[in-house]
Order: C-alpha cells, then sequence, then structure tokens
C-alpha cells in the first residue's frame, strides 16, 4: 500500500508537469526545472510517507520478506501498472529537454523503477514488513513494458490500465481492505481490475478498425479478506482469480490544443473506462454490460 500510494502521488503530480514544462525557452532550463520540481516533489512524499508509517512502529534490522503469494498477486500487477505509466509520464517530460529520445526512454524507464525502490528498502528496516524481491520484479516488469514496446515500435500500442469498483467485503475488515471510498482505491485489491489495452489500429494501420476503440484483457481477484489462501479459508472465504476480456477506448487518439484536456486525457489513458466485459471465474463465463 505504501508503494502504492507513493506511484498514486506520482502518477497525478507528474501528469500536470507533463504539459506544464512548455513554456521554457531552451531545453536545458526544462531539464533543470523537472530535476528541481521533481526533486522536491518526490521528497515531500517521502518525508510523508516516513512520518505516516514508520515514525511510530520505528526501524529494525533489516529483513527479507517473500509476499508472492499474497492477494492473488494482484498487488504485484499493481506495482508493475505504478512503473509502467510512471515510465509513460516522465518519458513526456524528458523527450522535450536536451536528451535525445532514445535516452529520454532509457532515463524515464530506469527513474521509474528507482522512484519506488526507497519504500522497498524502508519495509525492509520495518518490523510489520520487509525487502520483498517480488516488488522489485514487479516494478521492473512495468518499466521494462514500456522500454520495450517504445524500442520496437516508437509507441506504446500495449497499455497497462486500471479500474475499480467497492465491494461489500472491504465493511467487513476496514482496517485491511479500507474504510471508506479514498482508502478502498488503495488497498481493497477486490474492487482492482488491471488490463493489458491493445490498440489494435497500431497493429493494422491499414485496417478500418476505429483508432478509439482497443481490445481489452483484464485480471483481478475476490473474496480476499485476508492476504493469504489459507487464511482466507479459515475465515470462510474461498478466494478466486478472475479474468476478463472486454473493449476500452483509446483517449491518446482525441486531438485538442487545450492544455487541461491533454491532461486529463492522458489521466484518463490509464483507467479502463467502464464498457462491456466478458468474467470468466470459477469455471463460468458472466457477462457485464459495464464492468469497471
Amino acid at each position: 500500500m505504501r508503494a502504492a500510494l507513493l506511484a498514486l502521488f506520482l502518477l497525478f503530480s507528474q501528469s500536470f508537469t507533463v504539459f506544464g514544462q512548455q513554456v521554457a525557452d531552451e531545453k536545458d532550463e526544462k531539464l533543470n526545472k523537472i530535476l528541481l520540481y521533481g526533486g522536491i516533489g518526490y521528497g515531500t512524499t517521502m518525508l510523508a510517507l516516513s512520518q505516516a508509517w514508520y515514525k511510530e512502529q520505528g526501524l529494525e534490522k533489516f529483513k527479507f520478506f517473500n509476499d508472492n503469494d499474497e492477494w492473488l498477486q494482484v498487488d504485484k500487477v499493481g506495482h508493475t501498472y505504478s512503473t509502467y505509466n510512471l515510465s509513460r509520464i516522465n518519458y513526456e517530460l524528458l523527450k522535450k529537454t536536451k536528451l535525445s529520445d532514445r535516452k529520454a526512454v532509457f532515463w524515464s524507464s530506469a527513474v521509474s523503477s528507482l522512484l519506488l525502490l526507497p519504500v522497498e528498502i524502508l519495509d525492509g528496516f520495518s518490523p510489520d514488513f520487509g525487502f520483498s524481491y517480488g516488488d522489485i520484479i514487479a516494478n521492473t516488469a512495468g518499466s521494462g513494458l514500456f522500454l520495450g514496446q517504445q524500442l520496437l515500435w516508437n509507441e506504446q500500442r500495449i497499455k497497462l490500465k486500471w479500474s475499480f469498483h467497492q465491494t461489500s467485503l472491504a465493511p467487513l475488515r476496514p482496517n485491511l481492505l479500507g474504510d471508506g471510498l479514498a482508502e478502498e482505491l488503495l488497498k481493497d485489491y477486490n474492487g482492482q481490475t488491471y488490463w493489458l489495452s491493445v490498440d489494435v489500429h497500431a497493429f493494422a494501420k491499414e485496417s478500418k478498425f476505429p483508432k478509439w476503440l482497443n481490445l481489452a484483457f483484464g485480471y483481478g481477484g475476490q473474496d480476499m479478506v485476508r492476504a493469504r489462501d489459507s487464511q482466507n479459508l479459515a475465515a470462510g472465504f474461498n478466494n478466486f482469480r478472475q479474468y476478463y476480456f472486454g473493449i476500452d477506448f483509446d483517449l491518446s487518439y482525441i486531438q485538442t490544443d487545450k492544455k487541461w484536456l491533454k491532461v486529463l486525457l492522458f489521466i484518463g489513458d490509464m483507467i479502463r473506462l467502464p464498457a462491456p466485459a466478458i468474467e470468466l471465474s470459477q469455471g463460468k463465463f458472466k457477462g457485464h454490460l459495464l464492468y469497471y
């Protein structure tokens, strides 16, 4: 959750910075501003996180923690989603500087993974958690997905997106799954779905397939009131995986000269908007007219 909150803050704060750096006269000045404002924002966030989560419980000897079998790996997909979209944001910032496009691609990917590394290290010293190599792998996978597509196609044809709906499980364990919408967005993995949104037109540019219409493949989990399978069974819940297939809307094809609208579209393109989908779970298919 700590890494998720940091990533969420960075996603939105840096998204607004993407189109706010266009008024500088020199590319060197743009890079300096990005480093300055980004450093201030990141440092402030890390200070707030350290005060909120680590001050009371303190720190102890560094240790490793294997949480790969928790939450049906939905949390790990969340890490991948975060670094992927951080890479997209950082690339939009860096490509407006003096850096070459290739360097901007590599730096945006590397920095996105490094931004979350201090949180993982702090977890390693926390008495309640530990350093999770699974989180590091998931973080690297996200930035790697961005890097690979830029090097291969010079564009993002397969985007990672997120959707959320409130569930009836959060009130059962508000301390773990969140108390109210703001906390549940981060804590309740039952309501989170992560999507691979495929730009069909980009793969078949000569076809008449609509540019704005993507095919989406989703993944989520349900009946998770605790982290591990055995804990859920002991609590009377049989958690299970959910797979989805549906359509998605590609907002990047919408053209506008308004900066505020560009920001909203850029952020919106990280979210899978409500749309029809087919769910496969527990060996059964279920249709959703509007799933989010």
